[in-house]
């Protein structure tokens, strides 16, 4: 039996390239997702780097405020759950700033729905400013016949 053996400069050399690996994301068994947004929204585009960050795969397309709003509602988004981008992803709809933890439970528990919804541009959502200084907000599951309820609560930091 051979024994590999790693002299301490071996292992100091191959650091980086260690850590540069455990760092990049993993797509693997992530879906695709689509983002649709208005041209000229610069928080979609925060929001699109941090659910890339998490692994997921990301294609962007820019609609016209109206092309979007009528995008919002062939998905079955009601009025008051809209934001600002719209993003689908495995038969869900993705409404506004939902975040990456909540759209993975979304994808693991897998209900009878049409998506999430965080309605407006809540401060302190992802892609909207600090964590650390958000305000409380909300995200709901948006049912089928239109209904909502919360899937999950962000306190105020």
């Amino acid at each position: 039996m051979t024994m590999l053996r790693l002299s301490r400069r071996a292992l100091i050399l191959s650091a980086p390239a260690l850590l540069a690996l455990r760092a990049r994301p993993v797509s693997a068994g992530l879906p695709e997702m689509q983002v649709a947004k208005d041209p000229s929204c610069g928080c979609c585009g925060d929001w699109i780097a941090i659910v890339e960050q998490a692994g997921f795969v990301v294609r962007v397309e820019e609609m016209a405020p109206d092309a979007l709003s009528r995008h919002k509602a062939a998905l079955g988004i009601p009025v008051g759950m809209q934001s600002c981008h719209t993003a689908t992803i495995a038969g869900y709809a993705l409404e506004g700033h939902v975040p990456v933890a909540d759209i993975l439970r979304l994808l693991d528990a897998r209900p009878d729905a049409v998506g999430l919804a965080v309605p407006g541009m809540p401060y302190g959502a992802p892609g909207m400013g600090p964590e650390a200084e958000r305000e409380a907000y909300d995200v709901h599951l948006i049912g089928r016949d239109g209904s909502t309820s919360v899937f999950a609560r962000y306190p105020a930091a």
